[in-house]
């Protein structure tokens, strides 16, 4: 189906594109589980790279949840389409639908989660990361700085995703966050949008995009105090760690909806070694079905090839190994050569 329907999808976007004075890029929706999310998002992707090569390519992926699944082969689907993107995307920021859930039901309080309260939760998440681009403000942070400062290598571009506060409509006016108290809470595990503990591995790099009334001064004490904290390992390698980003705008909540209006927030893009717990988790689930070959054929059927699954499954364990390099500190390395 996508190679039936991938011209009109690009001549789409060359109109789209052609009145466009600055350029800087493309904001990927997609899941990796589904089949259109992952089949026709790979050829997309490809098309991209050849028709706009140097243009940036964000991708915002729901990735697949360590126990809620949409579609049992959600394994097979995110491993190939993680291996066929890989080179053609710049930047892949990750959230997965238990962690979001998760979140919507604890903090908001919320019995029953819908796909709505999800999306908006997700939603503010992306709109503190495009605020730079529509609105004005003291540090602005735009598309490739992104890469530039989250990305230290191509193949590690799988940023975490966390959002502070989380605040119920219901709770509005019993609390109040400081700078300190936001920039604290990005760093917990109950505010990571995607399932995965930060405090497993080491952080290469952070982005703290910040939005409404925050000034330097208070960033700076913030991010000092998170420095000292023992619980927050930086690789060696990179001693600075911090990118940040200010915009005076406050993040705007729907109207009736679950989350309050506050007066600042932060949105925190985490690349860390942590992540690789998340691709373990995915290549053993993988490993379980491909060695039955369960529902290969159907894969088959469509003209695939089963060396193609194999393929894959060898390049995300090498993106495991890539990941557990990085951690690896520079006293052991200078051991290594010795």
């Amino acid at each position: 189906m996508g190679s039936e329907i991938i011209d009109l999808v690009l001549e789409r976007i060359r109109k789209l594109a052609k009145p466009c004075g600055g350029l800087q890029g493309f904001l990927i929706f997609r899941s990796f589980g589904g089949g259109t999310g992952s089949g026709f998002t790979s050829l997309l992707m490809e098309q991209l790279s050849k028709h706009y090569g140097r243009k940036t390519k964000l991708e915002f992926c729901v990735y697949p949840a360590p126990r809620i699944s949409t579609a049992v082969v959600e394994p097979y689907n995110s491993i190939l389409t993680t291996h066929s993107t890989l080179e053609h995307s710049d930047c892949t920021f990750m959230v997965d639908n238990e962690a979001v859930y998760d979140i919507c039901h604890h903090q908001l309080g919320i019995e029953r989660p819908s796909y709505t309260s999800i999306n908006r939760l997700v939603g503010q998440a992306v709109s503190s990361i495009t605020a730079s681009l529509r609105f004005e403000g003291p540090l602005n942070v735009d598309l490739i700085e992104f890469q530039t400062n989250l990305v230290p290598y191509p193949r590690i571009h799988f940023p975490m995703t966390a959002f502070a506060p989380f605040v119920s409509a219901e709770k509005a006016y019993h609390k109040a966050f400081s700078v300190s108290d936001i920039t604290t809470a990005c760093f917990e595990f109950s505010n990571q949008l995607v399932k995965c503990d930060p405090r497993l591995g080491q952080y290469m790099a952070c982005c703290l995009l910040y939005r409404g009334d925050v000034v330097p001064k208070d960033v700076n004490a913030a991010i000092a105090a998170m420095k000292s904290k023992h619980s927050i390992q930086f690789v060696d390698w990179c001693p600075t760690g911090f990118k940040v980003g200010i915009n005076n705008h406050p993040p705007t909540m729907m109207p009736g909806g679950h989350l309050a209006k506050v007066q600042r927030a932060v949105c925190m893009l985490s690349n860390t070694t942590a992540v690789v717990d998340a691709w373990a988790r995915l290549d053993h689930k993988f490993d379980l079905m491909y060695a039955k070959k369960a529902f290969l054929h159907w894969y088959i059927r469509e003209g695939m090839e089963e060396g193609e699954f194999s393929e894959a499954r060898e390049d995300l364990a090498a993106l495991e190994r890539d990941y557990e390099e990085v951690g690896q500190s520079l006293r052991s390395d200078s051991k290594n050569e010795y």
